[in-house]
């Protein structure tokens, strides 16, 4: 089969893995924000691009970090225009993560020139102390000044990342940031629980005891967020995100959700590029040094089993509030919920985290407060 005539792959992430400063909570792969080595990356990026440009057709893109807003204009404009001469612009939903201390009015402006359309912040908190204590570079004032500049610059689609159950932060503390945040007026909103992961300041400090864990807090964290986010007008429809529903009532997922997640949620194709991404090195120097080379920076990993990719579909695939509805599982993995992970869904219904009804399984409220547990369940070795 030529090239031409097979189906190309739909959904574009580019990861950029530099950072001003390592986050106290992050155990994502990341690199110091060296100019030389951006450099080297930007042109190993575009090889990079050239080498699979003909497979791909991006509805979706999505920049990821790292804080791709770190690139300076020049850098920008190098990617930018490489992608206009290889047919890579014209994504329906195009979204770039920025920090809000790297956000300008040009940089933002030349991002929505060549067709950005959707901006996720990263705000975490407006709580000066809580700001420091995760180990963010911005402040609670750069957060408004860069909203008001992506405004300015035509972006009408932003959202806002939050993190709660943050050591220190009290019930109160979220509440005025989550309520700060929300009169934003943002069209979408990602709000995450703070993971500890091993390898991070956070964990080390857990395990010296510096501070004990509240899950009884945290829950009472998540429902304040499900209740104020719905008070102004965003609908959740995955664990940790809310969208409006701008075209009228009546839709499972609201038209402001991010489709390039959904995506990833259900179970689709997608290209990654950049060091770390999908199949790649997480190793920005030998990325760049192979690409040079003309050699994609690829690590050979294990493919699943049949079953084993179909679980972890599922699994991905009930963060979402819609859950799976059968047949669509069936068509895309070829396997019955029904018939291979019965007793898993009449499980969770019992402990009342799911609900089986006629034509699909979804996690109730409280089953997806506990997604990850139950998602468990599906997992196929």
């Amino acid at each position: 089969m030529n090239r031409g005539s097979r189906q190309r792959v739909a959904s574009l992430y580019v990861h950029v893995p530099f950072c001003a400063r390592k986050c106290a909570y992050c155990a994502f792969y990341s690199e110091s924000a060296l100019g030389e080595l951006i450099n080297r990356y930007v042109a190993a990026l575009i090889l990079e691009m050239e080498r699979v440009a003909g497979d791909l057709q991006p509805r979706t893109i999505f920049f990821g970090g790292g804080t791709p807003s770190l690139l300076n204009l020049r850098q920008w404009e190098r990617s930018l225009k490489a992608m206009h001469r290889l047919n890579l612009l014209g994504a329906a939903e195009w979204t770039v993560e920025c920090n809000p201390a790297t956000v300008s009015l040009e940089k933002a402006r030349l991002l929505r020139d060549y067709g950005v359309n959707r901006i996720s912040m990263g705000v975490q908190s407006l709580d000066e102390n809580l700001l420091d204590r995760l180990g963010r570079i911005h402040s609670r004032q750069m957060v408004f000044k860069s909203y008001d500049l992506l405004r300015q610059a035509g972006f009408a689609n932003v959202n806002l990342d939050l993190m709660f159950a943050i050591p220190g932060q009290t019930l109160r503390a979220w509440r005025e940031t989550l309520t700060e945040a929300l009169a934003l007026g943002s069209e979408h909103l990602s709000c995450y629980e703070v993971i500890y992961e091993e390898d991070t300041p956070l964990y080390s400090q857990l395990q010296a005891g510096q501070f004990d864990l509240d899950e009884e807090l945290a829950c009472a964290m998540y429902e304040e967020l499900l209740d104020l986010a719905a008070h102004h007008g965003l609908h959740q429809y995955e664990i940790a995100n809310f969208a409006r529903q701008v075209d009228g009532p009546g839709a499972e997922v609201p038209d402001r959700a991010c489709q390039h997640n959904i995506n990833y949620w259900r179970g689709g194709a997608f290209y990654g590029l950049g060091p770390s991404a999908t199949r790649n090195r997480a190793n920005t120097a030998l990325y760049c040094e192979q690409l040079g080379q003309g050699r994609r920076a690829l690590e050979s990993r294990e493919e699943l089993a049949p079953l084993a990719r179909a679980g972890e579909t599922a699994a991905f695939g009930l963060r979402m509030n819609a859950g799976w509805v059968f047949e669509q599982f069936h068509r895309l993995t070829g396997f019955d919920l029904r018939q291979e992970w019965s007793a898993e869904m009449n499980q969770l219904a019992e402990l009342g985290w799911g609900t089986i009804e006629t034509d699909r399984f979804r996690l109730t409220r409280q089953g997806l407060r506990f997604a990850d547990a139950a998602a468990e369940q599906f997992l196929r070795p």
